[in-house]
């Protein structure tokens, strides 16, 4: 069985970890990827604190492995997010692992780790590793410019990755960015990841409460129809990230200025139902589509790494673990083996 150092001190069994997607991964994507061996990371950062208590209680209803609950640092405008409430609800409910990104988590640390637990931080530079590490943060996810959603660096998977792996170990690093199969994660093992976190393949499962149309553009998308941009920056004005290049992103292009102003009388495009409220959902906001979404989804942020052109079926999270741990078993035994 694919094995290495970071499954035993997450206590999993493949070094497979299922991105944290707002909105996107909720309970039901969390503990089938963790029931199936891997390691689920609930999007928990845009959620008040009373219902992302109840998240976590329904993901603890649904499995007994361990999870990753992410918070984002970044202050949203016009979002209620009390960040020292998400972060102490997490440490109330003993979330087995605290994953930061887009921020500064320095602060949390040391009430985290009294109380015995992990600390997870994404970053997308080699400097930003080493500050995390310098902290005690625990892991690092070191995310190439190819990832889908907001993306923090510029540089790519594949140059990343090794450079982070050389300056912070042995810290464990995970890898993030275009891996979408088996091939992928074979790669960032053997950049020295110990283990591989994806996003849109997991976007395509069951369990992902992706809007149906958001999925299917997905799988209807190649390597060549996303597009790095700051367009969908309402409330998160000037933060890079990488979606599907629609018909409205195409629309837009070279105006994207325009919508980091985040006016209150854009239009509304369609509505969230969000902890038994409806919010309304303004043009260039970064809200994916999920199940619990109605309008306009063409111009919604539909997220998406340039590893989307691997993505072409929609099926159970468990299967898509059990997918890319015999692919990557593969290609170790049958192409590189070989090699020496």
């Amino acid at each position: 069985m694919l094995h290495t150092p970071l499954c035993d001190l997450l206590r999993i069994d493949v070094p497979i970890v299922a991105a944290p997607m707002g909105f996107i991964t909720g309970p039901e994507l969390a503990a089938a990827v963790g029931n199936a061996g891997g390691f689920g990371v609930m999007s928990g950062g845009a959620l008040p604190p009373p219902v992302l208590r109840r998240q976590i209680r329904r993901l603890r209803d649904l499995t007994t492995r361990p999870f990753g609950v992410n918070i984002l640092l970044f202050e949203v405008q016009g979002m209620d997010r009390p960040l020292d409430q998400l972060v102490d609800v997490c440490i109330a409910e003993r979330v087995p692992v605290i994953s930061f990104f887009w921020g500064d988590c320095r602060r949390y640390l040391p009430a985290i780790h009294a109380a015995g637990l992990k600390v997870m931080d994404q970053v997308g530079s080699v400097e930003s590793a080493e500050r995390s590490v310098r902290a005690g943060v625990d892991i690092i996810v070191a995310q190439g410019v190819e990832a889908g959603g907001h993306v923090e660096g510029d540089i790519t998977t594949l140059a990343l990755v090794p450079r982070v792996v050389d300056r912070i170990g042995p810290v464990p690093v995970i890898a993030s960015g275009g891996i979408a199969d088996g091939r992928g994660v074979a790669a960032v093992l053997a950049l020295g990841a110990e283990a591989a976190m994806i996003g849109t393949r997991f976007v395509c499962t069951h369990e992902a409460t992706a809007h149906p149309l958001y999925q299917e553009r997905l799988l209807q998308a190649s390597e060549k129809d996303t597009v790095r941009t700051i367009l969908f920056g309402h409330g998160w004005p000037n933060a890079p990230h990488r979606v599907l290049r629609t018909a409205f992103v195409e629309e837009w292009q070279g105006q994207e200025s325009r919508a980091q102003e985040s006016r209150p009388d854009e239009p509304v495009i369609g509505s969230l139902s969000l902890g038994g409220h409806e919010f309304p959902l303004l043009q260039f906001m970064g809200i994916p589509p999920n199940t619990a979404t109605s309008g306009d989804i063409d111009k919604m942020a539909l997220y998406a790494g340039q590893g989307v052109g691997l993505v072409r079926e929609i099926k159970p999270a468990a299967d898509v673990v059990r997918d890319l741990v015999q692919e990557t078993e593969d290609v170790i035994a049958k192409r590189l083996a070989p090699c020496l």
